[in-house]
């Protein structure tokens, strides 16, 4: 995997992307997307993260947001993907209902062999893609892409009756999750 992406500006604003090696749909389950969420929320409220747009999907996240000053959105990036990538493994092992557990654990599991940063699983891939984002229409842009990554996928016909995405505080609806510039 390649470890090349930086984030050069530490507090300007980027649209980020992650997602789950091998590309596993984890986050096909309600109780998993909400360990992200909570970690979103702990992030905000903790380590600086500000959020203006952002969408989770079956096998990956976007974001646009940035470190407030006095924060590093590098050290929020890695914090988050740590923290979550232990939370949805050990909610993985502890479902009784989880009828993937074997398989997915076992991918986890090789892929962590794989990297000398683990020492038993990788969740997350190492290939975030921050992307500065300078202009208003290139945010618009990005933006509408996470917004209408649920559309495109056929999960809903509609950005806003997404669930799990910031499509629905652009739409004046209550949102999961604190957006700026929002109100």
């Amino acid at each position: 995997m390649s470890r090349n992406w930086r984030v050069y500006n530490q507090n300007g604003l980027h649209f980020v992307s992650f997602a789950v090696v091998g590309w596993i749909d984890v986050f096909t389950r309600a109780s998993y997307k909400e360990i992200l969420i909570d970690s979103f929320k702990y992030c905000q409220e903790h380590k600086g993260l500000e959020l203006y747009s952002w969408c989770i999907m079956s096998n990956h996240v976007h974001f646009i947001g940035k470190a407030k000053e006095g924060f590093e959105l590098s050290n929020i990036l890695r914090d988050f993907k740590r923290h979550t990538s232990k939370q949805v493994i050990k909610a993985i092992q502890e479902n009784p209902q989880e009828s993937r557990k074997e398989w997915m654990l076992s991918i986890f599991k090789k892929s962590g062999e794989h990297n000398s940063n683990n020492t038993t699983y990788q969740f997350w891939r190492q290939d975030n893609k921050p992307i500065e984002l300078y202009k208003a229409e290139t945010i618009d842009i990005k933006m509408n892409y996470i917004h209408n990554n649920p559309v495109e996928d056929g999960y809903v016909e509609k950005a806003e009756d997404y669930l799990y995405s910031s499509a629905r505080d652009y739409a004046g609806m209550q949102g999961k999750l604190k957006i700026e510039g929002v109100e």
